[in-house]
């Protein structure tokens, strides 16, 4: 709420309205962060994209739209793409006017750019009949498909595939971000990924990845077990 006012009385002072902003030494309270609940497996999100019935128009669409969310981290506004941003040669997306009405390009990765193109050929090029058409991911009417309505198709993916956990497109987002970090990657080409501004929103991924560290830690470390007397049993 105080960001909001923050924001009014500076666009006030902007547009000649007020002459000095009253809100301008407001301070925001600090936010802690949350750690992620329920943070899908790799495992688990191949189950849930196996669901996809491939053989059918929509199935192939669902699984190409799902694959492109777990292996870009985009949001589900993000999601609403144009066949433009899709650089088959560079294997990446072109994101625009993102969160913060910021562009973005992200890497597609060999597998999702796949499943592009088998859509793009198989699915798209029959439903999208108007040349005129850019949007990449259709409906079988050829309308491109709202946010919401990516947003309600991860879910009733994530929710059909029975592993006891919830979530939608930020589901897909959240076990990307984790799985590369407990693969090694840095966290500042998990945070030029995701797309956020600093790397304090995205350091909420180390929290999550402490089962993997804990494994690692007890693999590695010469004092993380304890020894055993000649005859215990290990």
């Amino acid at each position: 709420m105080l960001a909001r006012i923050k924001a009014w009385f500076r666009w006030l002072v902007r547009s000649g309205q007020i002459s000095n902003n009253p809100a301008a030494d407001l301070e925001l309270p600090s936010v802690p962060y949350r750690q992620l609940p329920h943070v899908l497996s790799h495992a688990e999100i191949e189950s849930i994209l196996a669901l996809a019935d491939i053989d059918s128009a929509e199935g192939l669409r669902d699984r190409t739209l799902l694959e492109v969310l777990y292996a870009t981290g985009i949001r589900r506004r993000e999601a609403t793409l144009t066949v433009f941003g899709v650089d088959h040669g560079r294997g990446t997306l072109f994101v625009r006017q993102g969160k913060g009405r910021k562009d973005q390009v992200v890497p597609l990765g060999e597998r999702a750019l796949a499943w592009l193109r088998r859509y793009l050929d198989d699915v798209r090029s029959v439903w999208g009949v108007d040349a005129e058409n850019r949007w990449l991911f259709l409906t079988r009417t050829g309308t491109p498909m709202p946010a919401d309505s990516v947003s309600e198709l991860a879910r009733r993916y994530v929710k059909r595939a029975g592993i006891g956990k919830s979530g939608a497109c930020h589901a897909f987002r959240h076990a990307a971000a984790t799985a590369m970090l407990e693969n090694g990657a840095d966290l500042r080409y998990i945070q030029a990924l995701l797309g956020h501004s600093t790397v304090k929103t995205t350091e909420i991924y180390t929290h999550v990845s402490i089962e993997a560290l804990k494994a690692v830690h007890a693999a590695t470390h010469p004092g993380a077990r304890l020894k055993r007397r000649k005859g215990e049993e290990t």
